[in-house]
C-alpha cells in the first residue's frame, strides 16, 4: 500500500513539473503580432450626425368636452375631418330637454317640432383650427360633463429624445431629416421647433425632448407614427481623416499605430482629433496628409456568415451620431 503512495506522489510531482515547465515556455513565446494593415492620412469632408427615434403626437392636442350632461343627438364630425375655429360639430340635449322631448314624441311629430323650436339644442364648437383625432360618441349616447366626446390637434409633430452629449449639435431652426418607419421610401424635412429646458433621465442617461415640425405632412401621416430623424450637426471641407478604428483614446490621450520601422513593431503617436462622424475622424494635429496609420485588419464572415466584430472600434460620445 505504501508502495502505490510512493508511486502516486511521484506522478503527482512529474504532473507538477511539467505544469510549470509549461507555463514557462509559455511565457518565453512571443506575442503573436497584431493582425493590422496600413492605411493613409487622406484629406475629405467630413459632417457630423446625430440620429434619434421619435413619435408623431399633436403639438396641442385639446379633448372636446360638453359643457353640460345630457345625450348626444347628433355628431358632425368624422376622425381626420379638418375643421375650423368656432365650428360646431356636434349637437346635445340636456337630460331635461331630452325628458322634454321624450315625452313630446309620444304625442306625435307636431307635437315634437313644437318643443324643439322652444327649446334649442347645444351645439359643441371646435376651440381651434385643426383635425378631428378621436370620435368617441355616437348620436343617442348619454354623456357628462367629464367625457371626452371628441379630440383634435392643430397639427401633428415629432417628439424625440436626444442624449446630453449631443445637445451642443441641436438648435431652434436646424433642418432635419424625417423618416417614418411605416414609410421608409420617403423622407421628409422638418424644423426643430423647441428644445425642451429640462432633462429627462431614462436608464441612467441624461435626456432632453425635442421637436421637430415637418412640413408638407401627407394625409395618411397618423399620431403614434415611429419616426426616425436626423439633424446635422458641424462640418469641416477637405481636412485630414483616418478610419475612426485607427485612433485609440487612453487617459485623455489619442493615439494613431504608425507603421515599425525596418519592419519593426507599430508605434503610437499622439494626434490631436477633431470632428468624428463614426466612420472617420478628423486629425487636426501630430499627422501630416500620406502618413500611415495602422487599423485592424478586416475579418471575413464566420461560419454562420456573420462579420464578427471590431474590438478595436473606440467610443466617442454616448449619441447616436455617423
Amino acid at each position: 500500500m505504501s508502495k502505490m503512495k510512493w508511486v502516486g506522489g511521484l506522478l503527482l510531482l512529474g504532473a507538477v513539473a511539467g505544469a510549470v515547465d509549461w507555463g514557462w515556455q509559455r511565457k518565453k513565446e512571443p506575442k503573436p503580432a497584431e493582425n493590422l494593415q496600413p492605411v493613409s492620412v487622406r484629406r475629405g469632408d467630413i459632417q457630423v450626425r446625430v440620429q434619434s427615434t421619435g413619435t408623431v403626437k399633436p403639438q396641442n392636442r385639446v379633448e372636446i368636452k360638453p359643457p353640460i350632461a345630457g345625450r348626444v343627438d347628433e355628431v358632425l364630425v368624422r376622425e381626420g375631418d379638418r375643421v375650423r375655429a368656432g365650428q360646431i360639430v356636434a349637437w346635445m340635449s340636456s337630460t331635461d330637454r331630452a325628458a322634454l322631448l321624450d315625452a313630446a314624441r309620444a304625442r306625435g311629430e307636431a307635437e315634437l317640432r313644437h318643443w324643439k323650436e322652444i327649446y334649442r339644442a347645444t351645439p359643441l364648437v371646435a376651440p381651434l383650427d385643426g383635425s378631428i383625432i378621436l370620435r368617441n360618441v355616437e348620436p343617442g349616447q348619454t354623456v357628462g360633463t367629464a367625457d371626452a366626446l371628441l379630440a383634435m390637434s392643430d397639427v401633428l409633430i415629432v417628439e424625440a429624445q436626444v442624449d446630453e452629449t449631443d445637445l451642443a449639435l441641436i438648435t431652434t431652426g436646424q433642418l432635419t431629416e424625417v423618416v417614418l418607419d411605416a414609410y421608409p421610401e420617403e423622407t421628409f424635412t422638418g424644423v426643430v421647433s423647441h428644445v425642451a429646458y429640462e432633462a429627462q433621465t431614462i436608464e441612467n442617461v441624461t435626456v432632453y425632448n425635442v421637436e421637430v415640425l415637418p412640413s408638407g405632412w401627407p394625409g395618411y401621416v397618423r399620431s403614434g407614427m415611429t419616426a426616425n430623424l436626423t439633424f446635422p450637426g458641424r462640418s469641416a471641407r477637405q481636412v485630414l481623416l483616418v478610419p475612426a478604428e485607427a485612433v485609440h483614446e487612453e487617459d485623455g490621450r489619442a493615439t494613431v499605430k504608425t507603421p515599425g520601422q525596418d519592419g519593426g513593431p507599430p508605434r503610437p503617436r499622439e494626434v490631436q482629433t477633431g470632428l468624428s462622424d463614426g466612420k472617420d475622424i478628423e486629425i487636426a494635429g501630430g499627422l501630416a496628409e500620406g502618413d500611415r496609420g495602422m487599423v485592424p485588419r478586416v475579418q471575413r464572415a464566420g461560419p454562420e456568415g456573420a462579420v464578427k466584430n471590431n474590438p478595436f472600434m473606440p467610443s466617442f460620445g454616448r449619441g447616436r451620431r455617423r
